[in-house]
């Protein structure tokens, strides 16, 4: 079963550690996004995830910036997997200011049948002149890979991203996968800063209450105020949960999206 975990950036010079609730047999598979992020508008939106290193027992996390950047808070959801858990499959991908938005990722094996897949952001750097808007999807599905994007649009200003995925079999018991997004509350122009909505799991049955990761996926910001949002889920049973993508103070979030994936 995948271990789902927290860590913050408390101390953006060095990593925190996750301990792992139950030792894998080997260094386990490490997926990771942004859950919360809070950045200046003074310079460059620049903030990356990274795994520094890991055992059997805990990973270094790691979220900082560079140059000029100032990094207030942020917050890492961590989905680990077991190297023998071969129903997943993760990786990233990169893009940079000249390079395609859209890529063909090739899955190392292929599933049975086309598998959900799941997608999420774990680098920024955009500047900071003109607003904030990123998004990364999945698209074009079959056995063997997927299209995957990272798009921005308007005047945003990309010095390069990073998304992560993670793919299962599509009739796997006990886990739904989701995309979430503010739009599905209000419209980008009617904005407000808490956004909630209940969502169950049609068609998954789990016996106890699931685990929950939740990352962002998208967002178009105002550059005149700090970058803040923070997704998350909670009132979570074994039939659905409450999620919910918030901004403070004043910044000005048009919109924003979230990937979400519970199981058992």
């Amino acid at each position: 079963m995948p271990i789902v975990s927290e860590f913050n950036a408390q101390n953006i010079h060095a990593p925190a550690t996750v301990n792992f609730p139950r030792p894998f047999v080997a260094p386990p598979r490490l997926s990771h996004g942004f859950r919360l992020l809070d950045i200046s508008k003074d310079a460059a939106i620049r903030a990356k995830s990274t795994v520094k290193s890991s055992t059997r027992h805990w990973a270094d996390c790691h979220i900082s910036t560079w140059y000029g950047t100032t990094l207030h808070d942020a917050v890492g959801s961590l989905f680990s997997l077991a190297p023998n858990n071969l129903d997943f499959l993760t990786g990233e991908h990169v893009r940079d200011p000249t390079g395609p938005s859209s890529v063909r990722i090739d899955f190392e094996r292929p599933f049975v049948t086309p598998p959900k897949v799941v997608v999420f952001l774990n680098f920024i750097d955009l500047g900071n002149d003109n607003n904030w808007r990123l998004k990364t999807t999945a698209a074009g599905i079959d056995a063997n890979g997927f299209t995957l994007s990272i798009e921005t649009w308007g005047d945003t200003v990309l010095f390069g991203a990073k998304a992560c995925w993670i793919a299962y079999p599509e009739d796997r018991e006990h886990i739904f996968s989701t995309s979430v997004d503010t739009t599905e509350v209000r419209p980008p122009y009617m904005r407000q800063h808490q956004q909630s909505r209940a969502i169950e799991f049609s068609g998954v049955e789990f016996w106890k209450d699931p685990s929950v990761f939740v990352a962002l996926n998208s967002f178009d910001i105002d550059h005149r105020a700090n970058f803040r949002v923070n997704t998350y889920a909670d009132n979570v049973s074994k039939t659905g949960l409450v999620w919910h993508i918030d901004s403070w103070s004043d910044t000005i979030l048009y919109s924003a999206g979230a990937s979400i994936i519970a199981f058992n």
